[in-house]
Formats: C-alpha cells, structure tokens, sequence
C-alpha cells in the first residue's frame, strides 16, 4: 500500500517508498572492501603505487609527473615536475609569448590537437575564418531548446543543446573521419556560444534582464566568450589573454583523464560525435572533475568566513586541519584544489597560469585576497603532505583558475562549462584517434561476488 498511499506526492519528493526500497539496497548491495583486495581489483583503474593502468595508446596528448627507479625492493615511483604534452609540444610554449606574437594562442591549439603539426600563418588564418563560420547555432535554437525548461545546472543545458544538434545534423550518424572531423569543428565553435545562452538563459529564468550579444568572426574565442558575456561588451587585453591562456591549458590532459576517457569508452561503441561529446561533458560535470574549481571557491568562501585574520597562518592552519577532520565546510575532509591523480610535484599548468592570476590580481586591486590563497596553498600541502607521507604534493591548476575566473567577473555557473568550451579540441581529436586506430569495444570485465541461488515462488517469499 505504500506506493499507493504516496501516488499524490511531487514529482521530485523523496517517499517513504523510496527510502524503504533504499534501506534494502544497503542491506543487499554492500561490497565488502576487502574483496577488492582479493580479486587484485584495479579500483579507479589505478595500480596500487597510484599510477594508471595503461589500457590504450595516443598521440594526442602526454603528461610527464614522475620517475621509475628499479632496485633490490622493486619499482619506486620518484615525484618529478609535471610536464604537459601536446602533439609532443610543451604546452607552455604556445602560451609563453602568445601576446608578443600578436595573436590569441587557443585556435593554434586547437589545429595542433586536431592535426598534430603548428599551422602556417596561413592555414591558422584559414581555420580560424572556418571557425568563425561555423559560430552561429541553427535558426530558433536558443529560443526552442535553450530557453525551454532551463535546467539549474548549464553543463545539462549545453548536453541537451549538443544532443539536439543531432537532429539539425543532414549525417549525424556517419562516423568516417572527414565527417566527425566536420562535426568536431562545428562543436568547437558551438561551444562558446552554447554556454554563454545557456547562462543568459539561466539568467533569464532567475528574473534578471536578458541579453543576447552575436559572436564577431574577426575575434577569437576568448575575446568572443567575455563579449557574448557582458552586457557592455567590453573586457580589457589583460582579461582576453587570461582566459586564452586558461583554454589552452584545459585543452587536452592526456587520454586518461576522466572525461577524454569517457569519450574513448563511448566512441568505441561506434556512436555518433554527439552522444560521445554529451557523454564526456556528463563526466566533466562531476565535482572530482571538472567541477573542481567551483569547489575550490565555495572552500575558500567558507574560509574567508570562518578565519578573522587571513594573514593569521597559525589561524588558517588550525581551520584547514578542521577541513581535513571532516569537521569543517562540506565535511569531506577533502582540500580541493591539492593534489592530482597523476601530477606528482608540480602541475604545470598551474605554474603557468601564476603568473597570469598575480598581474590581474594586481590590476583588479585583490593582492589580500591572493596573499590569502598562497596560505591556504603553503599550509595545506604541507598539512597533507604529513598525514599522507608524501614528499611531494602538486597544486592543481583548479586552485586559481576558479580564482581567476572571478576576477573575469564570470559567474561560478560558467566555471565548468568554460573548462567544455576548452576541453572540446582534445576530445575530437582523441575521438579521431579512436575511431582510425581504436578497432575494438572497450569492453573492462567485473567480478561478480553474488551467491548463486534458486528462484522462490512468490507464495514462498
């Protein structure tokens, strides 16, 4: 009688059948942690020294965070600074300079992840006038699928808006290389313009004005994001360069990151470029993911908060120490923003990008801001660092980026789906790379630890 008694109830209420089927979940589902261990489960697809457990091959991206050294008691992982490939080019180079050479530095990423060599003068001319060709979503789109029933999460806006896509597309379903090559430029473009209606149209639904500015093709993408962005239109040449820079830095992390590997799983199945790029989005989503940053600047607000003196280092200790013990902020026992699953010692795009967040720091006047996040980083490291027995411990570039993407002004709406405007050039070009060279299902195998047993009738239950 319970689901009857409950028929009438909301659409979204959490029932009392609903929790009774989910206390028998817990009583039945339970895994003991042990028998990981048994079975010799790579939990995470992670080795028990912490590395990946290598399950493909790529020349899209590298990522470089440590040494092996061999002796009398094995293999020792030895912490290095992190070095961040593309296309066998460290990824610095294409920021460092970037200004001088007057141009913006992510359309020449991107060709590079696409097509594994730097563009001429010519042909970046020639990608970036293709780009701007394709920067506009079909007739009517944001009024008939952006603005109807926005959801409160824009990342599930834009996975809708790329799904819909589909039914635009005249060959959605064809997978050959010069087809899904088509579609990986046409997202690539749609990206920007993607997050910034779903956020006007967020806006919109939160009962502010709404706005919508068209995309300038004789401007970049970063450019293109903070005009499309602002009511005014206007962003400084300090801004446009500090977001190109971030896009270029989030553009690709190797094959094995969660999202790129996602995508991997998904292309494998022979899918269409649209149910493959919307998967990878649902995995970049998550909070372990994507969503990092945003996690960072709600820790760092509730610091702010509860520590009177930022400059007070014994202060900000004794509180991230209460973070660690699950006694503080969201009771995780998580600092986010340190540590990596494969950077090591440093990430390096984080030592880029420290730069670029102390001179805006410095033109929008928040050194005490920034003093506050160079402490929680020294200590917090060091904190963990003890307590897990590390040497070393890198920073995670999602430490400042969610600082820096305030001092752009953008909303923390905006904070993942910008990480997808990035990310876009890395997951076409490995969902090339799997489709000319992959050949096989990603097909993982799981050990079922059930009892077998005997169906019972239903008047024997």
């Amino acid at each position: 009688m319970i689901w009857k008694e409950n028929r009438e109830n909301a659409y979204c209420e959490i029932t009392p059948a609903i929790m009774a089927l989910k206390e028998q979940w817990e009583k039945k589902d339970y895994i003991d942690p042990k028998l990981y261990k048994e079975y010799n489960v790579k939990r995470g697809l992670r080795n028990e020294d912490g590395r990946g457990v290598l399950t493909g091959l790529t020349r899209v991206a590298e990522i470089q965070s440590y040494s092996v050294s061999t002796g009398d008691a094995g293999e020792k992982i030895i912490p290095t600074d992190g070095m961040l490939y593309y296309r066998g080019i460290d990824c610095r180079e294409l920021v460092t300079g970037s200004a001088e050479r007057k141009r913006f530095a992510f359309e020449e990423a991107a060709y590079l992840l696409l097509f594994g060599e730097l563009p001429t003068a010519e042909q970046l001319q020639d990608f970036c006038v293709q780009l701007a060709s394709y920067r506009t979503l079909p007739t009517n789109f944001f009024r008939d699928v952006i603005m109807k029933a926005p959801p409160k999460d824009l990342m599930n806006t834009m996975q809708r808006g790329i799904l819909t896509l589909f039914c635009y597309d005249d060959k959605p379903n064809d997978i050959s290389l010069e087809n899904v090559l088509r579609q990986s430029l046409q997202l690539l473009s749609n990206m920007p313009v993607l997050a910034i209606y779903a956020y006007q149209a967020y806006r919109y639904n939160q009962g502010e004005s709404l706005f919508i500015h068209v995309p300038l093709p004789e401007l970049s993408t970063a450019e293109n994001f903070l005009r499309m962005l602002r009511e005014d239109r206007g962003y400084t040449e300090l801004e446009a360069r500090t977001l190109d820079v971030a896009l270029v830095l989030h553009a690709d992390n190797g094959g094995g990151n969660n999202s790129t590997f996602t995508n991997h799983v998904v292309t494998s199945s022979g899918t269409d470029t649209y149910s493959a790029i919307s998967a990878a989005m649902a995995s970049l989503k998550g909070p372990r993911h994507g969503g990092a940053n945003s996690k960072v600047m709600a820790m760092m607000a509730d610091i702010k908060t509860h520590v009177k003196d930022w400059r007070d280092e014994d202060a900000v200790r004794a509180y991230l120490t209460d973070i660690l013990d699950g006694k503080a902020f969201d009771n995780s026992g998580l600092i986010y923003g340190l540590g990596h699953a494969v950077y090591t010692k440093t990430d390096p795009r984080c030592e880029v990008f420290r730069d670029y967040v102390h001179h805006l720091a410095g033109e929008k006047g928040l050194e005490r801001e920034l003093d506050l996040y160079a402490s929680v980083e020294k200590i917090g490291k060091s904190l963990l660092m003890e307590r897990q027995h590390k040497e070393a411990l890198s920073t995670n570039i999602d430490f400042y980026s969610g600082f820096v993407y305030e001092m752009l002004g953008l909303p923390m709406e905006l904070y993942t789906p910008l990480f997808a405007v990035a990310r876009i050039a890395g997951w076409g070009a490995h969902r090339m790379e799997e489709l000319s060279a992959g050949g096989k299902l990603i097909r993982p195998r799981y050990e079922c630890v059930e009892e077998h047993r005997s169906y019972v009738p239903m008047e024997n239950r």
